[in-house]
């Protein structure tokens, strides 16, 4: 059975949104940031907004800078550290030999018990 009506399936209030409904957009500008590998990320920002030294390249994650001649650098990782690096960075190889002595000598002691 066709119906005749003519607005079906839509929703009350439902239409085309303009400028009028929304508002006036604010005003925008873009503003390139260049990266170590090349890129160019051009991101929007309000034009009454404070605008960052640096953002992050959404394709490869390093930083980058409003000066397309001179980039930042990428951040220097540091390598994990295990435990025994960080022992080591405490104890010389002289107090690591004193304490496996002592810790042998009651490890013997408890044993001849």
């Amino acid at each position: 059975m066709a119906g005749g009506n003519a607005i079906r399936g839509t929703r009350v209030g439902a239409g085309p949104m303009g400028e009028s409904e929304r508002g006036e957009s604010a005003a925008r500008e873009r503003i390139p940031f260049y990266c170590a590998n090349g890129h160019v990320n051009n991101t929007w920002f309000a034009a009454e907004a404070e605008v960052p030294e640096t953002w992050d390249c959404p394709r490869c994650g390093l930083p980058g800078g409003r000066d397309s001649e001179n980039p930042p650098a990428a951040p220097r990782t540091e390598p994990y550290k295990t435990h025994l690096a960080y022992v080591k960075e405490r104890r010389s190889d002289a107090d690591g030999e004193a304490i496996l002595e002592e810790a042998l000598g009651r490890l013997r002691a408890s044993r001849e018990l």
